[in-house]
């Protein structure tokens, strides 16, 4: 049954701008909506918070937040937000309309994903996120439903509808927000966010697009809650056997239920994501995955939620389901969280470990020397992971591994934290001899670049030598100028001189040439009106509908802009010519009072005049009317009602 059909804001106009066509998802805080805006012509996107909630300041407050942050970002894997605004109960966003679906959609039709399709799918969204990250911002959110994946390819994350600044308190009263199946530890425990809490729910993304599968379920949402706390998400090769170990090492690095031990923001994930894909072959990059591994999938653990911390916060738990009270000692270290918790499972070990066991096996089966097998593959270890660790912290571990460093280098990144390492040589996971040498290549950090000066230039060749000077050019507005040339820069943002990134983008201000004050030539015949828009400077275009107005009928009823607005030269103006008056039926007001007579015609859509004279001056019926009742009179028109 099509649900839209019975959405009372389908077919509606909000704002008397934004033209409500179809219902595309309904979420915990919000409905999104296919609409039409009608003052620019195009397709979008509008976010609806639910009606009782709009109620609740908070909420309101947090809706107009992520307006208001998403607009700041400005990043192309990043959902663009329009405007945001209120009409009646219904406070709304309007966004950036995606054609194509969510990578829960994906995930529910063809499961677990190859290595290369899920890394091209997390690298755009983490370089998304590490530009809210950078600019103070923490998603709260992520999930498979906020990805959007167009027609085009392009990859976007949306709805930043729980966005907080990295330096705001985040902890709610009484209540965790959040998707429970993507949850940090400590957003549970604590109810506190930092970029680390993104980063853990990109972890289970990326767990959950290489298995088909979460890697914590239960019958409960607190069941799930106490696994993320107190278990560690599986490597994904324990339930896909032969994911190479990178991948792993990836999961296992962003899902650390320690926040220290995680990357400390997505962009620094990013870094260990594009070195892990590096160290990958073609064909381990396009292994088929097997079927969908999950069982099923409870659209429930995937919406946004207001979890009550009686939930998430510890109580003690007896030694049996028969005591209520401690085990001796007092010392408590689970947790009850509303159900149970289930048996710990065992340790799942790798697959390798088992494959180099059997081959031991065979090797004593053939009258092979196990030991000669042993001696020879002890000359041997792998390189240990350093990505994104201190240049100290690498050194410690590849000396704990018997490994020299060799050489240290360093190079720019706009990636990875200055000091911390970038890529090793050989890489993480290779096999070398014992006591053989590594080369590690150290973060400098970002590399800086001046701002050029592109004042006066065309908006292409501003383009062109940002670029040629290692930036990119960023949004581009126009503003009117009395002394810098139509289409040509008036400045930029940040100003020249300033220092940014390497690859930073730059916004330019763009001239419109001086202003055009624009004639009223409504109710002129449009002959003389084009050429009163001409000889100011202007364009004219005649729309093809037309409108009942006050003016005869070919006349200008109205103009796009109007008497006085200011437009740049060259601009267009649109025309829309008068249908004539709209003929209306006038009412019969004879013998009524005079109030009376006032109201009925005015509601009809007339204005009134009184003519009392000198019989009249106290008079209050209405003893005749210029128009006859039952006539037809242009709608606008005055009826005069002479009083006795």
């Amino acid at each position: 049954m099509d649900t839209t059909l019975q959405d009372p804001l389908v077919g509606q106009v909000l704002d008397g701008r934004y033209r409500v066509d179809a219902r595309i998802a309904v979420g915990g805080m919000a409905t999104v909506y296919r609409a039409l805006d009608t003052r620019l012509d195009r397709v979008l996107a509008l976010k609806v918070m639910h009606p009782t909630l709009a109620a609740d300041g908070s909420f309101v407050e947090r809706f107009i937040r992520e307006a208001k942050s998403v607009a700041r970002l400005a990043h192309p894997n990043v959902v663009q937000v329009f405007d945001q605004g209120t009409d009646g109960s219904y406070v709304y966003l309007a966004m950036e309309y995606i054609a194509g679906c969510t990578l829960r959609d994906v995930l529910r039709e063809r499961g677990a994903l190859q290595p290369r399709a899920a890394l091209d799918i997390l690298e755009p969204v983490l370089a998304a996120l590490g530009a809210a990250h950078r600019a103070g911002f923490v998603h709260r959110d992520m999930k498979p439903e906020n990805v959007l994946i167009g027609d085009d390819g392009r990859v976007k994350v949306a709805d930043f509808g729980l966005v907080r600044s990295v330096d705001t308190q985040t902890s709610t009263t009484g209540a965790v927000l959040g998707t429970v199946s993507y949850l940090a530890p400590e957003q549970i425990e604590q109810g506190t966010a930092d970029p680390r809490v993104d980063v853990y729910a990109c972890g289970v993304v990326l767990y959950e697009m290489l298995t088909g599968g979460k890697p914590h379920s239960g019958d409960t949402p607190a069941q799930v809650l106490y696994k993320h706390i107190h278990e560690d998400v599986p490597p994904p090769s324990a339930l896909v056997p032969g994911l190479p170990y990178e991948l792993d090492e990836l999961v296992a690095s962003a899902t650390a239920r320690t926040p220290d031990v995680r990357p400390q923001d997505a962009a620094a994930l990013l870094g260990q994501v594009l070195q892990a894909r590096a160290g990958l072959s073609a064909a381990q990059l396009d292994a088929l995955p097997p079927q969908a591994l999950s069982a099923g999938h409870d659209i429930a653990e995937d919406r946004t939620s207001v979890i009550p911390r009686s939930l998430t916060v510890p109580r003690p738990l007896p030694v049996n389901e028969d005591e209520e009270e401690p085990a001796p000692g007092g010392v408590r270290h689970t947790t009850r969280l509303g159900a149970p918790p289930e048996p710990p499972r065992r340790t799942l070990q790798r697959p390798r470990r088992g494959l180099l066991t059997l081959v031991a096996a065979v090797l004593v089966v053939f009258g092979v020397g196990a030991g000669v097998w042993y001696i020879n593959s002890g000359q041997f270890t792998k390189v240990p992971p350093v990505l994104s660790r201190t240049e100290a912290q690498a050194k410690d571990r590849l000396h704990a591994a018997g490994l020299d460093v060799k050489q240290v280098k360093h190079a720019y990144s706009d990636t990875v934290d200055r000091g911390t390492v970038i890529s090793s040589d050989p890489a993480p996971g290779a096999r070398i001899r014992d006591h053989d040498s590594v080369t590690l290549t150290v973060s400098l950090g970002p590399e800086t670049v001046n701002v050029p000066n592109v004042k006066g230039q065309s908006l292409a060749r501003a383009r062109a030598r940002l670029k040629a000077d290692g930036l990119e050019p960023g949004m581009v507005t126009r503003e009117f100028s009395e002394d810098v040339a139509r289409g040509q820069v008036i400045g930029t943002n940040p100003q020249p001189g300033t220092k940014q990134h390497a690859g930073a983008a730059i916004a330019l201000v763009v001239s419109k040439g001086s202003p055009v004050d624009v004639p009223d030539v409504t109710g002129d015949d449009p002959d003389s009106a084009r050429q009163e828009l001409e000889d100011a400077g202007l364009k004219v275009k005649i729309a093809t509908e037309r409108v009942n107005s006050e003016f005869d009928k070919g006349k200008v009823a109205r103009q796009t802009p109007g008497d006085g607005s200011r437009a740049a030269e060259g601009d267009t103006v649109t025309l829309t010519l008068s249908k004539g008056p709209e003929m209306v039926e006038v009412p019969d007001v004879v013998g009524s009072n005079v109030d009376d007579a006032r109201k009925e015609l005015e509601d009809a859509g007339f204005k009134v005049e009184e003519d009392r004279g000198l019989l009249g001056l106290f008079g209050d019926t209405v003893e005749k009317q210029s128009v006859e009742g039952g006539d037809r009179a242009p709608k606008g028109s005055t009826i005069t009602i002479t009083i006795r």
